[in-house]
């Protein structure tokens, strides 16, 4: 039977998003009974920390309920600029919109920057809904693939100086990247820089990982000389804080582009929610002990997973942030995935969500007993 509506033609040009689907599939085979190890799942697996939940609840007991102007509350703001500022972006709270989650300020720039026809630059592999952003906003994507170079931005700036030119809008940079964890140099966003500026180029630097490193300390592009007036720095709470599920994130950017985006997100969610922002300022003000200590569980996974993979003879490209790994797997990742599910009960997400074919993603946001066992479980099922 079908239905009475005409679908619009930009929702038929994006799919689901691929790393949803597989965390849905191993749910719903939890849901039935199995046990699914789950690799595929961008989230951390610890608790809020205490401190933040009960700043939660006190903004509750205390009212904080109902909307909040457009743009965030101004303690909150004033507080993402100090953070901003401390990583040497010269930030300002006028120049900050507070979203519910990061994905929504991403969402907010590209609608807010690209128009039918403009080229979109990414990195691949890149996450799945840069794509779908970019042509939801009608925008054409151009690509550069940095897997023949260990995942690493700066030995392929000859190709991102080849891809990028005058008819560019946007060059979208992930670092540290999802899917790959890889940590682009100073030296590669001086690169970016350097593009951008050439070519007079805007420039979005997704930054949801930067607390999430290991031995290397990450440049926002936003610092560099340049850049200031050309980047969007979009970050959130749920990675380096554990909030996935509270939705806080935000942008910064100059104050026309503020403006301009201010209309979309008034128009489309309004406000974050009231309450998760009281939370936040506590997360950005009182935390570093619960990150680090999540950061250095993260380390020691990635650490056990390379030598587990380095027992089976498989060579991966380790990266010094996030909690993500890319493993080569046969040519056809679809199918390698499926095998992964349905034979072993490992969950991973096919490379090729992420345009990098042969590859698949697999989170390390799981306990060191459970990583043992799905390498376990792959080796039996000859997986690997």
């Amino acid at each position: 039977m079908s239905d009475a509506y005409d679908y619009s033609e930009r929702i038929g040009r994006v799919e689901p998003s691929a790393t949803l689907a597989i965390s849905n599939l191993a749910a719903e085979k939890e849901a039935e009974g199995a046990d699914i190890v789950d690799l595929s799942v961008g989230e951390p697996d610890f608790d809020t920390p205490a401190n933040v939940v009960e700043a939660g609840k006190e903004a509750l007991d205390a009212g904080h309920t109902g909307y909040t102007s457009s743009n965030g509350v101004p303690e909150l703001k004033k507080a993402i600029a100090a953070k901003l500022r401390g990583n040497g972006v010269d930030a300002d709270a006028d120049e900050v919109i507070v979203t519910p989650g990061g994905k929504q300020a991403l969402y907010e720039t590209f609608q807010t920057l690209i128009d039918e026809g403009d080229e979109v630059v990414l990195l691949d592999p890149a996450w799945v809904s840069y794509e779908a952003m970019a042509k939801l906003a009608g925008g054409d994507l151009s690509r550069v693939d940095l897997a023949p170079h260990g995942f690493q931005l700066e030995p392929a700036l000859d190709e991102l100086a080849a891809t990028v030119s005058d008819d560019t809008e946007l060059l979208v940079v992930n670092t540290p990247s999802n899917p790959t964890g890889a940590v682009f140099s100073e030296a590669a966003l001086e690169g970016v820089r350097d593009l951008a500026v050439e070519h007079d180029v805007a420039v979005i630097s997704d930054e949801i990982y930067e607390r999430i490193t290991y031995g290397v300390e990450p440049t926002s592009l936003a610092s560099l000389d340049g850049m200031a007036d050309r980047t969007v720095t979009v970050n959130g709470f749920s990675k380096a804080y554990s909030m996935t599920g509270w939705r806080l994130g935000y942008l910064h950017a100059t104050d026309e582009f503020v403006g301009e985006a201010g209309k979309l997100h008034s128009h489309s969610v309004s406000c974050a929610t009231n309450f998760v922002q009281r939370a936040g300022i506590e997360a950005l003000e009182n935390t570093e002990e619960s990150v680090e200590e999540m950061r250095d569980a993260f380390e020691s996974r990635r650490d056990l997973l390379v030598d587990l993979f380095d027992e089976h003879g498989v060579d991966v490209d380790v990266g010094d942030g996030a909690f993500y790994m890319m493993i080569p797997v046969d040519d056809d990742d679809h199918a390698w995935c499926e095998r992964a599910i349905e034979e072993a009960s490992v969950a991973c997400v096919p490379g090729s969500a992420f345009n990098a074919d042969g590859f698949a993603r697999i989170s390390y946001a799981a306990s060191e007993e459970r990583l043992r066992e799905a390498v376990d479980r792959l080796v039996a099922n000859d997986l690997l």
